[in-house]
């Protein structure tokens, strides 16, 4: 079960920016994350390399945490909002609700949930 320091530390470094660095810091080694019920990726080093990725291709992304963040146990629900300025110009606002099991402080698996129409750049 995470603290609530080590969730908030998650939450800020997400917000920072340092998504690919969040993943190193607060995932299993062996941590699985799908999106919309897909087959999930697995491991950490598979994720940072996925994300960065996504980096890759953006000239910006603001991320908020919506709160309420809900946490029962192991388990925590947030409500992120992405918005997207990608290199090419184009734009995206992604709102999903991200659900993860934690082990002890880190994050062991994570399901995203969102409409998937929102992933096409306007």
């Amino acid at each position: 079960m995470p603290t609530t320091e080590r969730l908030e530390a998650f939450i800020v470094a997400v917000e920072s920016g340092a998504h690919a660095k969040a993943i190193e810091n607060f995932y299993t080694e062996d941590a699985t994350m799908r999106e919309n019920q897909a087959e999930p990726r697995r491991g950490r080093s598979t994720l940072v390399a996925r994300e960065q990725a996504t980096l890759d291709r953006t000239a910006s992304v603001v991320s908020t945490c919506v709160r309420p963040v809900f946490v029962n146990g192991d388990h925590v629900v947030i409500r992120w909002v992405f918005d997207f300025r990608f290199k090419d110009g184009k734009a995206m606002r992604m709102e999903e609700l991200a659900w993860q099991r934690w082990e002890g402080d880190r994050i062991a698996q994570e399901e995203f949930f969102y409409d998937p129409s929102q992933a096409r750049p306007a």
